[in-house]
């Protein structure tokens, strides 16, 4: 990347400041870049972007209260051309197109080398899309039907299942998203019919098997 007179503003977001810190260390290695803010959740993340005003934002998708998801599309809404580029450690086709369904430019794995994320990064700066290779084969397998046991679900089931799996209460993941308690079981009761599912345990085995929550660090 060519070192510009006024270097690219960056937002980053990530609920893990060792994360955070490392993606940051490898953006302030590349010419061109300057780190605006950093931000652990989505309410900060959109509070930083209104006061900063990046070209830039490169943010996790599992955060907590406020995740990446919700917090890409309150900002594609707030800022149609602003860059974002979703970095995460999930390659599941629910969560690749959950994220650029909302506005994400592009969709990075958190094990990318140093090279793939500068690729990753200037790509999107450019006006492209970009797509870690691992995601963008995981993405042309369901398209073919060979992971016909994945079942399409909406962002908020999405959004309810994992909570469920983090195991959030019904009052605390209607307080997390806004919802009434009475609309967070009618999500569950759909997603347990939905799936086949009768029970929260199979749900949060179901999100572990699918690789929406990882079990050794679920929050």
């Amino acid at each position: 990347m060519e070192r510009k007179k006024n270097p690219v503003r960056v937002v980053l977001a990530d609920d893990h400041y060792v994360v955070r810190s490392g993606i940051r260390a490898l953006l302030e290695s590349m010419d061109g870049l300057e780190i605006a803010g950093e931000a652990s959740n989505g309410r900060e993340l959109i509070e930083i972007v209104e006061r900063t005003s990046p070209e830039l934002v490169i943010t996790d998708l599992s955060m907590p209260e406020m995740d990446g998801m919700k917090a890409i599309a309150e900002l594609r809404a707030r800022h149609p051309k602003l860059k974002i580029l979703a970095i995460s450690m999930y390659d599941t086709p629910d969560f690749v197109q959950g994220a650029l369904r909302n506005g994400a430019n592009g969709y990075v794995m958190k094990d990318a080398t140093p090279t793939e994320l500068g690729f990753a990064v200037q790509s999107v700066l450019a006006g492209e899309s970009y797509l870690s290779p691992k995601v963008s084969g995981q993405l042309v397998e369901s398209l073919r039907g060979d992971r016909g046991t994945d079942i399409p679900l909406t962002d908020r089931q999405r959004q309810v299942l994992v909570m469920i799996a983090r195991g959030y209460s019904t009052k605390e993941i209607a307080f997390e998203l806004g919802l009434s308690p009475k609309t967070v079981e009618v999500h569950r009761a759909r997603l347990m019919e939905r799936l086949g599912i009768s029970d929260v345990a199979g749900l949060t085995l179901y999100a572990v098997r699918k690789r929406l929550v990882d079990p050794e660090n679920p929050q």
